[in-house]
């Protein structure tokens, strides 16, 4: 009797060694994608520089056919911020003070408060400094909590996908890509793939195809639009007889982004159905391949009138993050075992 006491107390103690060794469990951050907590002075909020930091992160997404903002603000005076406000996933701390500060300085911190938390804090000695360090750098707030927000559904992404689109598209163009595990349905031909989670509030679709690459005249936003609407056309009919999907030209921007640190030429803007009334908002991925001197393209794009489509929109871009084309597989693998061994 006496050794089962003597062993459960051992256990007991092993546990609680581990569980210092370990540190603190954090508990999930809180809170909706999107939506962000700020806390700074009330004075300073209220000044030109505080409200220059919330017109940024409320300014409107770019590429939608209405006008979104980028995050919900919740404000909160310092004194006010604890509790339940220090667990949100998204926090913007401001501090100024013109004795510790001679200019705006950003340092940011993952988990401070609550796991899968992003933090940022930033400092300078006035309002005027803040109001000119915004329109310096104009969406640099945004274009931070964005990437946060991306990273972490590109991170449930790679837990929950729809293995019906991984092996379609590994065995008609030998990519990986991890769509949204509610895209289970599909159409597959030849040089093009689409799949769908049809739904009846906040469809979302995505397509893959591929093409010989020439030159570098290919990147160009005339180019990939003129591409685009000749796959459509062929590929994706409407309803109606002689309906098809084409891009609406004159809302589409092109922007060079990196993605697996190498070069993607990013459409993004609005789609509409030629001989019908549907429509909405489109981002896509050109790469080059180069095992293969082909350029692949995958798009996202959404169907959802009258209903907010920014949340929508951002889920299928993070999912065009995580495509991978020959000779990214392994690398791929090596940084899902580096995940595994950190945990």
């Amino acid at each position: 009797m006496k050794t089962h006491s003597l062993l459960i107390s051992m256990l007991v103690f092993l546990c609680v060694m581990g569980a210092c060794n370990s540190g603190p469990v954090l508990r999930n951050a809180t809170g909706f994608a999107y939506e962000i907590v700020v806390t700074m002075d009330k004075t300073a909020w209220d000044a030109p520089g505080g409200q220059a930091i919330k017109a940024e992160l409320a300014s409107d997404i770019p590429g939608l056919p209405q006008a979104e903002p980028a995050f919900k603000i919740t404000y909160a005076m310092p004194v006010h911020f604890d509790g339940l406000l220090t667990y949100v996933r998204n926090i913007l701390i401001v501090k100024i003070d013109k004795n510790l500060y001679t200019k705006v300085s950003l340092s940011s911190e993952k988990n401070r408060w609550a796991k899968n938390q992003v933090v940022l804090t930033m400092t300078a000695p006035d309002t005027e400094t803040i109001l000119e360090y915004v329109n310096a750098h104009p969406r640099s707030l945004v274009d931070f909590f964005s990437k946060a927000e991306r990273d972490r559904t590109i991170s449930q992404l790679k837990k929950e996908y729809s293995t019906l689109v991984m092996e379609h598209v590994k065995k008609r163009f030998d990519v990986e890509l991890n769509a949204p595990g509610s895209m289970t349905f599909y159409r597959d031909t030849t040089g093009f793939f689409w799949a769908s989670n049809n739904a009846a509030t906040g469809r979302s679709d995505m397509v893959v195809y591929d093409f010989p690459y020439q030159d570098t005249n290919t990147f160009t936003k005339e180019y990939l639009i003129r591409k685009r609407d000749s796959v459509m056309k062929q590929n994706m009919p409407g309803a109606f007889p002689n309906s098809y999907m084409a891009t609406d030209s004159a809302w589409v921007t092109y922007t060079p982004v990196t993605v697996n640190g190498k070069y993607c030429g990013e459409l993004r803007g609005l789609w509409q159905v030629e001989g019908d009334m549907m429509g909405g908002p489109f981002v896509s991925h050109a790469r080059v391949d180069e095992k293969n001197n082909r350029v692949v393209v995958v798009e996202g794009f959404v169907y959802a009138p009258e209903t907010d489509k920014r949340n929508y929109i951002r889920r299928v871009e993070a999912a065009l993050y995580t495509l991978r084309l020959p000779g990214e597989f392994e690398e791929t693998e090596e940084l899902k075992e580096a995940d595994e061994n950190s945990k």
